[in-house]
Order: C-alpha cells, then sequence, then structure tokens
C-alpha cells in the first residue's frame, strides 16, 4: 500500500483537468469527517462533522476539522455535500457556515432538516438543496449522482462525483443491511451500473474492516429490546445517540407491546424525534409517547425514558443521572439499556458510567452482555462484495482508525487491486487523481480545533496538557518579593497548593533554598541583570526538581516575583 510521508512538504501546484481530494479529518480518527475536492479552481466538500474529546482532552466540548487549507477559499466552494444526519457527519457545519453562511448544503430530507434545526440555534438560515438517490445535480465543474446506501441513521446517501480527471465514489458510513427496518437497502445494483462505467478512487467506510463476516440486521434487535422490556421490574432508561431514529423506533414499538410510556429525555432527543415524526421517518404508536413533567403520573413499571449518553459523554443525560447530577434519580432495581456500539477512545468514559450505574443498584444492559445494538458500518464481508462489484482502479480508506483503514486496504488487495493503487492516508495527506492514476503528492497543516465553550480554535494542546496536570499532579504557588538595591528577598517566598496531598509545611524546606537562589541572582556582577521573568524561572527550576526529588510529582508551577518599590522599608 502507499503510505502517506510524515517529512512530505507542501504539494505540489495543482495542474489543470487534476482532481485533488485532500481529507481535513476522519482518517485516524472515528469522527471529524470532512473531505474537500478540488478542481480547476473550485472546491466541494463532502461532509463537515465533529469529534468528541476523550479523557485525556478535558474541557473540550467539540473537536472540529482544521479549515486552515481553504480558510482563505471559502469562496471556491461550490457545495458541501452530506452522506447523511450524524453529528461526526453534520455537527461541524455551523463552524463553517459562519465564516461563509452562503455555501450550499446539499443533502436527503432529514439529513437536511437536522442540520436547519442545528443552525437555527446559531442563527443561520442555511440554502439548502434536497436530493434523493438517482438524483444527479451539478455544482461547478463536479456532477454528483446520489446513490442510496443503508446505515444506523435513515436517509444516507453514497455521492459518485464525475469531474475531467476521472470519477469518485465516496460511500459514507453504510451497511448491507438485508433486512432494514425502514425497507431502504444499500443500492448494490446502481453500485453496479457505477462500477461498469468505471470508479477512478474509491473511498469507502472502514470503521467495521477488521469485523468478519457481516454485519447483523438491524430486526434482531426488536425482539431483544421486547424480552428487556417483560423483564423490567422498574423503570428503564434507555441511552442512544439522538439521531438514531431507528433504535427509537425499536424503544417505541417495545413500549407499546408491553404496555409502557416512552420519554423522551434531553433536548437534541426530543428535537431530532419532532423532525423524524414530522418528516415520517418516526412512527409512534397512539397514547405511547408522554412528556417528562407527566412522568409522575405513572407507576416506574409503566415507563422507559430515552435519552443520550450511551458514549459516557460527560454532560449528557444519562452520565448525569449516574453521577446524581440530573432531576431523574436512578434507583435500584431500574433497568439501563446502552444500545450502541463503543466509539473507539470512549471505552473508559463509557465503563465509568456502566460502574456508577451498578453501584447506585441499577441492572445494566449494554452490547458486552445482550444483543441491544448492532452496527451502522459494513464489516469485512460486505466490503468485499462492494469491491468486487464495483472494481475500483485506485482506493483510499476512509473512516476510521489506522487499523481500521490497513484493513480496509487489505480487503481491496485482496480482490485484485494493485497495492500500489491503495493509498493510505491520514488527515491533510493530498491525493491527485488524473489519467486514472492517483497518487500522494504531500500533505498540508491538519490539526485539531477545540470547541471550549464559546471559545473556538483558542485552545491549543499545550493547554490541554496543562489542564491534565493540574488534573493529576496538582498546583504550587509561590509568591516572592525581591529589593533590586538590597540584593535580597524581603517578603516571602510564600508557597500555596491545590489538589497535592501533602501540607504546605512539608515545603518549609525548600523555602530557604528559593530565598537564597534569589538572592544569588540578584547579587550578580555589575551588568549582569535579571529580568522578573528569568528570577520566576529560576524559582521554577529550584522548587520543580526539589518536587520530582522529594514528593515524586510533577505539580504544575506558577511563581510569581515581585518588585518592591525604591521606597519600601521592609
Amino acid at each position: 500500500m502507499a503510505i502517506i510521508d510524515s517529512e512530505l512538504r507542501q504539494p505540489r501546484k495543482l495542474k489543470k483537468d487534476t482532481l485533488r481530494v485532500v481529507p481535513l479529518g476522519g482518517l485516524g480518527e472515528v469522527g471529524r469527517n470532512m473531505t474537500v475536492y478540488e478542481i480547476n479552481g473550485k472546491l466541494l466538500v463532502v461532509d463537515c462533522g465533529v469529534l468528541f474529546p476523550e479523557d485525556s482532552q478535558p474541557g473540550v466540548d467539540l473537536i472540529l476539522p482544521d479549515i486552515n487549507y481553504i480558510e482563505d477559499r471559502l469562496d471556491d466552494i461550490v457545495g458541501v455535500v452530506l452522506t447523511h444526519g450524524h453529528e461526526d457527519h453534520i455537527g461541524a457545519v455551523p463552524y463553517l457556515l459562519k465564516r461563509r453562511a452562503d455555501i450550499p448544503l446539499i443533502g436527503s430530507e432529514l439529513t437536511l432538516a437536522l442540520v436547519e434545526a442545528k443552525l437555527a440555534e446559531h442563527r443561520i438560515k442555511p440554502f439548502t438543496l434536497t436530493v434523493r438517490e438517482g438524483d444527479i445535480e451539478t455544482f461547478g465543474p463536479f456532477e454528483c449522482e446520489f446513490v442510496a446506501v443503508n446505515h444506523s441513521i435513515p436517509d444516507a446517501l453514497a455521492v459518485f462525483i464525475r469531474t475531467r480527471a476521472g470519477k469518485v465514489l465516496h460511500t459514507g458510513d453504510f451497511k448491507m443491511d438485508q433486512l432494514p427496518l425502514d425497507g431502504r437497502l444499500t443500492d448494490l445494483r446502481h453500485f453496479a451500473r457505477l462500477g461498469e462505467e468505471g470508479i477512478d478512487l474509491f473511498l469507502p467506510d472502514s470503521t467495521n474492516a477488521e469485523v468478519p463476516g457481516f454485519t447483523p440486521t438491524e430486526k434482531n434487535i426488536g425482539s431483544v429490546l421486547s424480552n428487556v422490556f417483560r423483564d423490567a421490574r422498574q423503570r428503564i432508561i434507555v441511552a442512544s445517540f439522538s439521531s438514531h431514529v431507528h433504535r427509537v423506533q425499536q424503544v417505541l414499538d417495545a413500549a407499546h407491546e408491553r404496555g409502557r410510556k416512552v420519554v423522551l429525555v434531553g433536548r437534541s432527543m426530543v428535537r431530532n424525534m419532532t423532525i423524524a415524526e414530522k418528516l415520517g421517518y418516526l412512527h409512534v404508536p397512539e397514547n405511547t409517547l408522554v412528556d417528562l413533567k407527566k412522568i409522575d403520573d405513572y407507576r416506574p413499571d409503566e415507563i422507559v425514558m430515552m435519552c443520550t449518553g450511551s458514549q459516557g459523554e460527560p454532560m449528557a443525560a444519562l452520565s448525569r443521572m449516574a453521577t446524581g447530577d440530573h432531576k431523574i434519580q436512578v434507583e435500584e432495581g431500574d433497568t439501563i439499556v446502552l444500545a450502541s456500539s463503543l466509539i473507539p477512545g470512549n471505552e473508559n468514559s463509557v465503563f465509568r458510567v456502566i460502574n456508577a450505574l451498578l453501584k447506585l443498584g441499577a441492572d445494566v444492559i449494554h452490547k458486552g452482555n445482550a444483543k441491544v445494538h448492532v452496527s451502522g458500518h459494513a464489516a469485512a464481508g460486505e466490503l468485499l462484495y462492494c469491491y468486487n462489484i464495483l472494481q475500483p482502479k485506485n482506493v483510499m480508506p476512509v473512516h476510521g482508525e489506522v487499523r481500521h483503514l490497513i484493513a480496509n486496504g487489505n480487503l481491496a488487495i485482496e480482490t485484485g487491486i494493485p497495492a500500489e493503487n491503495v493509498l493510505l492516508c491520514e488527515g491533510g495527506t493530498v491525493v491527485d487523481l488524473a489519467n486514472g492514476k492517483a497518487e500522494i503528492v504531500g500533505q498540508v497543516k491538519c490539526d485539531y480545533v477545540f470547541v471550549d465553550g464559546k471559545s473556538v480554535g483558542e485552545i491549543t494542546e499545550e493547554d490541554l496538557k496543562d489542564r491534565v496536570t493540574l488534573g493529576e499532579e496538582g498546583f504550587v504557588s509561590i509568591v516572592s518579593v525581591v529589593d533590586r538595591k538590597r540584593k535580597r528577598v524581603v517578603a516571602g517566598p510564600d508557597i500555596h497548593t491545590r489538589g497535592v496531598a501533602e501540607e504546605e509545611k512539608v515545603f518549609r524546606d525548600i523555602t530557604p533554598k528559593i530565598a537564597k537562589a534569589l538572592e544569588d541572582a540578584l547579587s550578580q556582577a555589575p551588568g549582569k541583570t535579571y529580568t522578573n521573568h528569568q528570577l520566576q524561572q529560576i524559582v521554577r527550576r529550584t522548587i520543580g526538581a526539589w518536587v520530582a526529588r522529594r514528593l515524586r510529582r510533577k505539580p504544575m508551577i506558577i511563581p510569581v516575583v515581585v518588585e518592591a518599590s525604591s521606597d519600601d522599608k521592609n
């Protein structure tokens, strides 16, 4: 396989009638999906999603694609194609449209409805074009044909892009469920027609490329949920993605069968399911859905609550229930169902929530102990079918961690695609397509862009390291007042700690050494003057070495050196 060389510099100038493909996220990670296509001065973007933070990124709300590569070329974007309505594919759209609000958004009915509701919260009214499977639309030099694909959310689409340089099939997230809940199959006949036309570059979903065989059908879940609901003694709380319409439908059906009422918990869950019901993608059985305010009108064994938090997100409803920070308090005997797969990187957060719920006396059902979820992504057997049907000339696996991308690339090679035509890329890799040949030609900057409250892009990796240090090692501040004329410390050093187990009196041994180090610096030969910053660094080194040796810790150290006024009598 052609593997990205991290030493590659800026790509060469793009030639006329050559298609450039640059992923700005979604490779090497599960989330933050965004790919930019460029030919003859125009750009087409496919997806614009977010990545959710891990434990090593405290305080971060979301992680966005790095659009630095196209920052000064937003006017060249002819459209943003959205393959489906999950957050990892649409969540960053508001942040892109804040820079240019009239970028056309192209997608299916449900996808655009979910995006429009999200944009309304940002006071952005977008220009949208609704498309269906089989539609063909032209955006500048790009002709796009849309193909029905099956996923864990209705109305997902793959996009086939025709350009003067060649033809590209970008699947988005997909699987080949042969018994989908909505009856909408991945259109393999359409795929076959595109294969006959010729595919120069194939960008397939890689998330389940390591999983052998075929992804189980969604219909298997309905009977399992029904049995769980039958055996539950008190309240049932089901956690899922707020956009997982199929899973909510199955919960509604199982609740109706067992005579329970369903309460939607969480703003995003209520918003998305209201949209899905209005558009006909969600069918609510009569007298099944009730408002959260009326929950006390029913016995615990008559209630099912549908909420977010299946990935252990700190601010999601289930996580807050687990910590007792939600108006709904988990009680002994409640049944909790986590109806989702674990997204790589979220394992610790999810197990922390599970453990907390178990300590509260709840029964926790999850994919590890019951078949309460099936994946929305194609397993290895389904991907092999695709390669054999499409027979693409070049392959660039997308959507997955490095291990997923490699596994997908190996599947392509097994079906006869030359190894040199399988491109293993990462965020920011630049791929050029011309004359049926795709090759890696460079690398552009593609950093994480952190959203922290109202701050976008201002938090750096160094800031996050500081936050981790504060959380794990604690904080030590040292305040000293110096008199430069008298070349001595006139007050302090005063040491204060937070998050350090040892009492502050432990630091009495080091304060004379800090004072001596400062006075030695102040007493240097004439002409040698230390700035306050340099004095602070002397303090940092002195106490840092002592703390590391004596306490075996590396806390955050904040030295403050204040210069006394010349008339100070102390």
